[in-house]
């Protein structure tokens, strides 16, 4: 392919580009430069401003980040969300243009010359890199020998979680629930057919937990959906969407998290823990109340709670004996996870001719701005 043109990348490209071991590799390769001070990133930023149609806002977000190594990225979602009842979970739900419709987009750039290398649909991406975190942290955290795993949600994201998971853990059994029976019947069906592993579509949640070795949430739930009286000694928790509730905190015995965005230069007080920052058009609208206004919090135990840099630099350990409760999250640095992945994809698509071209020109000027 010539050098002076960006390439247009859509999930089918990428899902031909990319797999579950070259995600875990690049997220990896992108923490250590995090740690060693080679790479840089911000938390999430959302934007929320209320539509005309009650209930429902419209949101951008927006994270970034980028690395000596040579690669910048952005990732940019605009979309309609809104929460709703479904079987009696509150589940948040997003659109763009009409349901079942998504705008998501990641633009990756060239630091040495500025120029635009990619733009890149997020959506196959996305399940890729959330379930490449998980099986970083389950990697460090779970027990070697785990070979259950029990499965909240039965859509992309557990599926992504499944075939990631698999390559860290010796997995052979599966039991999943989901509130739809079809969607984890059909869920079970396939993870058995594709992985040759025994799976089970449970009637019931409670069934999940039961001599779970790891224990994984994949729901777009926008309420906690892990329950504290219902783990088990020795599980190592993933989750993405509900959190664990008040109880399951208090039991976890050490949690990992594998990053922190920088606070900017110069200014250590605007540092965060946080896994977003959220800015609200009308903010003393009263259907704010209804919808998460804060950043994520990061979930912390009772007892003992460590970073990856400490993990990989030796100062501590993840899990010290068979029965410790153990749970794992990223942390606000998802802008290193989208540069990182896109320069992998934008790569192999270079390397084996995949996507629509179009001119590097079209995207510059010459007036200064």
């Amino acid at each position: 392919m010539p050098t002076s043109v960006t390439l247009l990348l859509n999930n089918d490209d990428v899902r031909r580009l990319l797999n579950p071991g070259k995600t875990r590799e690049a997220l990896e390769a992108a923490y250590r430069e995090l740690i060693d001070g080679e790479a840089v990133c911000r938390p999430r930023i959302d934007v929320r401003i209320p539509t005309r149609q009650p209930g429902r806002f419209y949101q951008w977000g927006t994270m970034e980040g980028g690395s000596t190594s040579g690669y910048f990225a952005i990732r940019m979602k605009s979309d309609v969300v809104y929460e709703q009842e479904y079987q009696g979970v509150r589940t948040r739900e997003k659109f763009a243009s009409r349901p079942g419709l998504y705008c998501g987009l990641i633009l990756l750039t060239d630091i040495e010359t500025g120029t635009p290398l990619a733009i890149i649909n997020d959506g196959y991406l996305q399940h890729q890199r959330v379930a490449a975190d998980s099986a970083i942290g389950t990697n460090i955290m779970a027990r070697r020998n785990a070979r259950v795993l029990g499965m909240l949600g039965s859509g992309g994201m557990a599926r992504s979680h499944l075939e990631a998971l698999l390559q860290v853990r010796p997995i052979k059994h599966l039991r999943v629930y989901s509130p739809t029976r079809e969607h984890r019947v059909a869920f079970a069906a396939e993870a058995s057919d594709r992985f040759g592993i025994e799976a089970v579509a449970l009637d019931e949640p409670r069934d999940v937990y039961r001599g779970a070795d790891i224990l994984a949430a994949c729901t777009d739930s926008a309420l906690p959906v892990i329950r504290g009286e219902w783990l088990e000694p020795g599980m190592h928790i993933v989750s993405i969407g509900g959190p664990p509730d008040t109880l399951a905190r208090q039991r976890l015995d050490v949690t990992l998290r594998l990053g922190a965005a920088p606070a900017p230069i110069g200014r250590p007080e605007l540092g965060i823990a946080d896994e977003y920052l959220a800015y609200l058009a009308r903010p003393d609208d009263a259907s704010w109340g209804q919808h998460r206004a804060q950043g994520r919090k990061p979930i912390t135990g009772e007892h003992r709670n460590i970073m990856l840099a400490d993990v990989l630099q030796g100062r501590t350990r993840g899990r010290s004996c068979d029965e410790q409760i153990t749970y794992s999250e990223r942390g606000n640095i998802q802008g290193a996870q989208f540069f990182a992945i896109a320069a992998v994809v934008y790569e192999e698509a270079r390397r084996q001719s995949i996507g629509r071209e179009l001119p590097t020109e079209w995207f510059l000027q010459d007036i200064r701005d």
